[in-house]
């Protein structure tokens, strides 16, 4: 157990005042016991009260990515569904945790992954149990996605009495689960948005402990990436496709146009074919000139003879 740093100003200056307050009375009022007794008492228990309030306790933190550890000391307030309009933009369930001022008031992230959205309100300083509270009192809203692309969002949300918080982190940082994020000074709220499906683990009126307490186990999403592998696997095929419709038009082309080859690489059978055809009609011919020339020979003989 240690005093946090956020109190070391706050008990120099409680420790100051106890003693400016003990040396007037002792001063001015000597005589006084009963007012001694009741100044001395009253001194002892505002020192106890800030000391309590700003102690740090040591504790080990089980981790796991599932699941949402509770962000501070408190009880639970709040467990409903709500839209988030301010970074999210959706339907989430809200789990709010009320932090009085005897509770340790050291904030812890409730999952690990990095800072993606970060922002400082001014506001109001209405009750912290008051429903508007969330949406209009002084406030940071900080939200996280893990490695499997789920986001939590959260909320410090200043009180009556709380009119100071703090924070350690800024967008883009890597945090770990239960890491310290903040500290809200003298009662407050905390704020959890979780996505729907969450398993919630706590009830309301519940006391629950900083980064000790799991509030809730988130819905394990891989399932769904998977889902969509198949769809591109199915389409990988189809860019084979384009090549066979080349391949018809080759014997088309063909069919119409006489391939080259068929010329260039017999050229002597078609010259021989043609020889060929020439001898064929050249014998043709004598034949049908034979029997002509006959006749006209024997009447050359016969007119001869005369």
């Amino acid at each position: 157990m240690t005093i946090h740093k956020e109190g070391y100003t706050s008990l120099a200056i409680t420790i100051l005042f106890i003693f400016v307050l003990n040396a007037l009375i002792q001063f001015y009022m000597p005589t006084a016991h009963t007012l001694k007794w009741i100044v001395y008492i009253f001194s002892g228990a505002l020192f106890l009260i800030i000391l309590q309030f700003f102690r740090s306790p040591f504790f080990d933190i089980e981790t796991a990515e599932n699941t949402i550890l509770c962000p501070a000391d408190g009880k639970v307030v709040v467990i409903e569904e709500t839209e988030e309009t301010e970074f999210l933009k959706d339907k989430r369930i809200q789990l709010s945790v009320f932090m009085s001022p005897v509770n340790v008031h050291v904030n812890r992230n409730p999952i690990a992954g990095v800072v993606s959205y970060f922002k400082y309100h001014k506001g109001k300083y209405l009750v912290a149990w008051h429903p508007k509270s969330s949406t209009e009192n002084e406030r940071t809203t900080i939200a996280i996605e893990n490695s499997k692309g789920v986001t939590v969002l959260f909320r410090q949300i200043a009180g009556a009495l709380a009119r100071r918080i703090v924070w350690y982190v800024k967008e883009g940082d890597i945090v770990d689960q239960g890491q310290q994020f903040g500290f809200i000074k003298f009662g407050s709220r905390v704020d959890v948005f979780l996505p729907l499906g969450t398993k919630i683990l706590v009830n309301i009126g519940d006391v629950v402990k900083g980064g000790r307490t799991v509030l809730a186990e988130l819905v394990d999403p891989e399932p769904v990436k998977a889902a969509k592998k198949p769809a591109a696997v199915t389409e990988a095929p189809a860019a084979p496709v384009e090549p066979a419709v080349l391949v018809e038009e080759a014997p088309t082309m063909n069919s119409i146009t006489p391939a080259p080859s068929l010329v260039v690489d017999h050229p002597e059978a078609v010259e021989s074919a043609s020889a060929e055809e020439d001898a064929v009609e050249k014998t043709t011919k004598k034949k049908t000139s034979t029997p002509k020339a006959k006749k006209a020979d024997d009447a050359a003989e016969e007119a001869d003879s005369e």
